[in-house]
């Protein structure tokens, strides 16, 4: 039997902390991914806000994991798609946590799978909303915070999607893709501000997204049945995309840069 993947977060007073006085923000960071980020900058010592739409009693056990690692911690309802709660949550990130010098553009919604001949004009627009619009407003409302210290950061969870092209998937690849052009575009414009603009790209991940994929694609219900054949014997895990996240963040001379988190399978 393969074990589960190990948790890659440590409590916080177990080993350095690179991002003492760092003030981020992770949309979509009450769960899954943008949950096991947000613990882990929060474990390198960063206060964190994030934004959730849902699932508030998630949110809240996020938060209380920022703050068991010694971390300032606050959750905000909202939709990176609605213009109007993107300037509500920078608004309340940088009055909060008195800053904000790093941003994590996680929050995503996966496309219903069907053919371009299939697919709803609203869904289109909805999965671009999340995956490119709302992320670029996001970044314009937190630019002028983020110019203001000697080194800031802004990193964009996108996916394999962008280089490997599956029928039935011509919204999320196009939302994913339109985003990564966004940040190539902005790391080039922002880096005289000392803004660092990276991309990590993973490839399948154990989340509540991750079972709906396969759940669609393959008919498995459980994805540890993948365990086995995947890289190193399981699945990748939210903590180990959290791992590339938190290098990025720290590294001093990486810029514009497209991390694939997928175990070498593509």
């Amino acid at each position: 039997m393969i074990a589960d993947p190990v948790d890659v977060t440590v409590t916080h007073d177990q080993g350095p902390r690179p991002l003492s006085g760092r003030r981020a923000l992770v949309t979509g960071g009450g769960r899954g991914v943008g949950g096991a980020i947000a613990r882990a900058l929060a474990t390198a010592g960063a206060d964190v806000a994030i934004t959730y739409v849902r699932d508030e009693q998630q949110a809240a056990a996020t938060v209380a994991a920022i703050e068991d690692r010694g971390g300032k911690g606050r959750a905000y309802r909202g939709s990176v798609a609605d213009p109007a709660d993107n300037k509500a949550v920078v608004e309340a990130a940088v009055a909060d946590l008195g800053g904000l010098d790093l941003l994590v553009s996680n929050a995503g919604v996966a496309s219903r799978g069907r053919t371009v001949a299939d697919t709803d004009p609203a869904e289109l627009e909805q999965v671009l909303r999340v995956h490119a619009l709302g992320p670029h407003e996001l970044c314009r409302l937190a630019l002028p915070h983020l110019r203001r210290g000697p080194r800031s950061d802004i990193v964009f969870i996108s996916s394999i999607g962008t280089r490997r092209f599956r029928p039935g998937g011509a919204p999320y690849a196009m939302g994913k893709s339109a985003q990564e052009a966004l940040a190539h575009t902005l790391a080039r414009e922002e880096r005289a501000h000392g803004v660092r603009v990276n991309i990590v790209a993973p490839g399948l991940v154990d989340t509540e997204m991750g079972v709906r994929l396969i759940r669609a694609t393959e008919g498995k219900d459980n994805i540890r049945e993948l365990d086995a054949s995947s890289p190193f014997g399981h699945v990748c895990s939210p903590a180990e995309v959290a791992e590339t996240v938190l290098f990025l963040v720290t590294a001093g001379y990486v810029n514009d840069q497209r991390i694939t988190v997928d175990g070498g399978t593509f």
